[in-house]
């Protein structure tokens, strides 16, 4: 059997980030994908948003990678030339009861540590976009958009620069902690056995089946699964708007947001659709709920302008009935198993916060 320093199931974004991250430590590195490309699934399924790091809970994975990654991402897009775009958001209260949340969001933010949100008056948010709607809003000047395929391209180029590769086409089997460490059986059409010392799950939406599959595991540290679709819809009227515009928070979501992609045409979504297998059909009749949340925001938003894009699926590790869920990221003082390092329930904002969650695989692996 032959062996490896480290194996990294799963070459979506984040997988990507800690193949590149072990790479440039010096580390021997497989990136094993079942599909057939880099980011063929959740990581190109996406509004493509670095997020600003509001919402998240203070304290929780989700808003420390999230600002962490955020200032890292930009920093890693600009040395490199990776089209994105620092265009800021608006959240926009529509009533008087919704401008009473903004300051509680503000300071939420500053709890996570996002300290530039800015408070506007509905003058100065329209001074800003002339065709909103609002009598209230909340500038977020550190959120952006990005090219993530470009990003996913670069981050696979680096990883490779530095020794790692890359393996498509080829699924997980089984595994099996062993001795210290790690034997991984993968199929496809040139089946592999391999020893690792480290092996990193970061296979996203699988992320728990792939757990299940490896021998030793502890069952009862092994999330879950639930499926939250999110269905985007474009839009085939030119959006009045420079910047991404967010409603104040619903139970629930985030309600219908714009927001914009590198050549600055709109897009709405995603919403939430609770589904018990994967599918990524977008159902025309979604748009009717959209209409009327736009056009609180962006009244003159023409009737039958709205048109299915795309949909992409999160992993969530919590019920429908749970609001929030957090990233878990497992490392062997959490289940016991030498060597092993579990990313589970990475959603938004994964994104965002790959390069952060890269350097906590790193810190996990003793790096």
């Amino acid at each position: 059997m032959d062996r490896v320093d480290c194996i990294v199931i799963g070459a979506g974004v984040v997988g990507l980030a800690v193949a590149r991250k072990l790479a440039q430590a010096g580390r021997e590195v497989i990136v094993l994908e079942e599909a057939e490309a880099i980011g063929t699934i959740t990581s190109s399924r996406n509004s493509e948003v670095i997020h600003a790091g509001i919402y998240y809970r203070a304290g929780s994975w989700m808003a420390r990678m999230c600002v962490d990654g955020k200032h890292a991402l930009y920093r890693y897009c600009g040395e490199r030339g990776i089209p994105h775009k620092n265009c800021g958001k608006l959240i926009v209260a529509t009533n008087s009861k919704e401008t009473e949340k903004l300051q509680s969001i503000k300071a939420h933010a500053e709890a996570n540590g996002v300290l530039d949100m800015q408070l506007l008056t509905g003058e100065a948010a329209r001074a800003l976009e002339p065709a909103l709607a609002c009598d209230a809003a909340l500038l977020s000047p550190s959120t952006g958009i990005i090219d993530s395929h470009a990003y996913m391209l670069s981050l696979r180029g680096e990883a490779e620069a530095a020794g790692a590769a890359f393996a498509f086409h080829t699924p997980l089997i089984r595994a099996k902690a062993a001795a210290g460490l790690i034997e991984v059986d993968a199929g496809g059409e040139a089946p592999m056995a391999l020893q690792c010392s480290l092996l990193v799950n970061a296979a996203g939406l699988a992320a728990t089946n792939v757990a299940r599959h490896i021998d030793g595991m502890p069952i009862d540290r092994i999330p879950l699964a639930y499926l939250a679709k999110g269905n985007y819809f474009s839009c085939n009227a030119k959006a009045p708007f420079s910047r991404l515009i967010y409603p104040v928070p619903e139970p629930g979501g985030l309600g219908v947001h714009l927001t914009l992609d590198m050549a600055g045409q709109a897009r709405f979504g995603p919403d939430v659709e609770w589904i018990e297998t994967i599918n990524y059909e977008v159902d025309p009749s979604r748009a009717e709920r959209f209409y009327p949340a736009i056009r609180r925001y962006w009244p003159t938003l023409p009737d039958g302008a709205l048109m299915p894009s795309y949909s992409g699926i999160r992993p969530k590790i919590v019920p429908p009935a749970v609001a929030t869920q957090d990233f878990l990221m497992q490392g062997p003082h959490d289940h016991g198993v030498e060597g092993l390092i579990n990313l589970f329930g990475i959603e938004s904002p994964g994104l965002t916060s790959s390069l952060a969650i890269a350097d906590h695989v790193a810190e996990l692996a003793g790096i």
